[in-house]
């Protein structure tokens, strides 16, 4: 199995080193350690990464990936409904749905004050 270091992983992700590494703290992305030091990142990792990244851009936590990501495929990526999937991503378009709600009422309210 052929392994990148973290600039590798950047470079290709287009994700700086300094987030990797919090993605890697916050359990979604796995590296091992070569006899240097170094993070050595397998050709998966660059696939996982852009599975977070989508992720992130839907609104999730990186506590609620860490629950999708064992059933996301390919790097848009697809949901397979593992689970309690349905439930988790239920709740968080639940959640997503209310900060709308909140959002539309203080802007309501702002608009009121300038009319």
């Amino acid at each position: 199995m052929e392994y990148v270091l973290i600039g590798e992983l950047s470079r290709r992700t287009g994700v700086r080193p300094r987030m990797l590494r919090y993605y890697e703290e916050q359990g979604l992305l796995d590296a091992s350690r070569g006899a240097n030091g170094y993070r050595d990142y397998d050709e998966e990792s660059v696939v996982t990464v852009r599975q977070v990244r989508a992720l992130l851009n839907a609104g999730l936590s990186t506590e609620v990936i860490r629950s999708v990501l064992p059933c996301a495929r390919g790097e848009r990526p697809e949901l397979d409904m593992c689970v309690d999937l349905r439930a988790v991503l239920g709740r968080e378009l639940a959640a997503t749905d209310e900060r709308i709600d909140e959002l539309r009422r203080s802007r309501d309210a702002l608009a009121g004050y300038l009319t």
